[in-house]
């Protein structure tokens, strides 16, 4: 495994934001972290990268422990932030040499590594041009490129395609992939959208009051919620009622909606129906991860705010090293 985490916990005075945590990331993996906000997705990573110690337990990545060999933890490690980080008064080139340099990595190899990454990335034809001029999926893409600089063993992906249109973000998620088949490179990922994850996750993680409620893959997570989603308007719905039927195996109520999850859709949709009183008007699909996210935590994913601010920090903690 090449992260482990054996009882970490991460206590901010009363609140414990990580409580216990026991995980392991195969090497090669992508492996998501999901949550709604303030679940302990972020200081989970903080405390991975460093950023953080922990009030007690620990880890260890790439073999090394981030209590004791952080220094070791973080030259091993590359780091794509939520927030912009890279200098739009500089090329895309002077970005990269500039990480280089902070990494020390030798004058001599410097520029093939730089060639390589912008080439990774489709960059290499924008080389020379100030980042002011790049658009938001290629300041996201040279961030990328510039966490691979010095060859990392993990790559932590801190929300890598928020706020950007969803045509930028399947290109970016097409770079992801590519960097996981041809560098075999493992990584973890936080995010809020649910395709996101569904898409790109060897192996997700859904966390939530600092503990983690289920791993799993994808599909055997939606596996395990089964049946199919049923959506009706139901003028006078008896909740009860409903949840007693013996081929219904959730029943949730939102903005005005019944979101029933049934086993055997084709058998028992019509059962349901007549069931379930009179019906303005009714949809059904299969589930989905965004579903499973309800199932076990009972909210909407959406963006926090509650533990921001880790990653700028780690941002100026490499450049004043």
């Amino acid at each position: 495994m090449i992260i482990t985490t054996k009882n970490l916990t991460k206590r901010f005075g009363n609140l414990t934001a990580v409580d216990n945590l026991n995980l392991e990331i195969e090497e090669g993996e992508i492996f998501g972290l999901l949550g709604p906000n303030g679940a302990g997705k972020t200081t989970t990573i903080s405390m991975l990268c460093t950023i953080l110690k922990p009030s007690s337990g620990t880890a260890k990545v790439n073999g090394f422990d981030i209590v004791t060999q952080p220094s070791n933890v973080r030259s091993s490690i590359g780091i794509v932030f939520q927030e912009p980080s890279v200098d739009d008064l500089l090329t895309g080139k002077e970005n990269l040499e500039m990480h280089a340099m902070l990494y020390k990595i030798p004058k001599e190899i410097r520029r093939k590594r730089i060639e390589e990454v912008l080439n990774l990335v489709g960059l290499e034809d924008r080389a020379n041009d100030t980042v002011r001029t790049y658009s938001g999926g290629m300041r996201r893409r040279l961030e990328l490129a510039r966490g691979l600089m010095h060859h990392p063993k993990v790559l932590f992906l801190d929300e890598p395609t928020l706020g950007l249109d969803p045509q930028t973000r399947e290109h970016i998620w097409d770079y992801i992939k590519k960097l996981s088949e041809e560098k075999e490179m493992t990584m973890v990922l936080t995010t809020h959208y649910m395709e996101e994850a569904d898409l790109l996750c060897d192996r997700l993680a859904i966390i939530d009051l600092g503990k983690i409620i289920v791993l799993d893959t994808s599909e055997n997570l939606k596996r395990k919620v089964g049946g199919d989603i049923v959506v009706l308007e139901i003028e006078k719905p008896d909740m009860k009622k409903i949840k007693r039927l013996n081929y219904v195996t959730n029943v949730e109520k939102k903005d005005g909606l019944i979101r029933i999850t049934i086993k055997d859709v084709n058998k028992n949709l019509q059962k349901l129906l007549c069931n379930v009183g009179k019906t303005k008007c009714v949809e059904v699909r299969p589930v989905t991860l965004n579903d499973v996210f309800i199932h076990y935590t009972g909210k909407e994913i959406r963006r926090g705010e509650e533990e921001g601010g880790y990653f700028e920090r780690m941002q100026q903690l490499s450049v004043s090293r």
